[in-house]
């Protein structure tokens, strides 16, 4: 694992032939990750996928759409 600034790569995942990937350990471990975890897959064509802890995105969505 290399690390620079918090940001991390952990490795390559391969996807198994039902279409699952195994999170690393170190990657689950940096991001608090147990099994049962909630996570929501987001996209984006030009820049990849990315993984967020549903609880994390939910605090952010909620941040955002307060009324100041």
């Amino acid at each position: 694992m290399e690390k620079k600034k918090d940001k991390y790569i952990f490795g390559v995942c391969k996807v198994g032939e039902k279409g699952q990937i195994v999170i690393p350990k170190e990657a689950r471990k940096v991001f608090n990750i147990s099994s049962g975890d909630s996570l929501l897959l987001l996209g984006d064509i030009k820049k990849g996928l990315a993984l967020v802890k549903t609880e994390v995105f939910a605090a952010t969505l909620e941040e955002t759409l307060k009324d100041d």
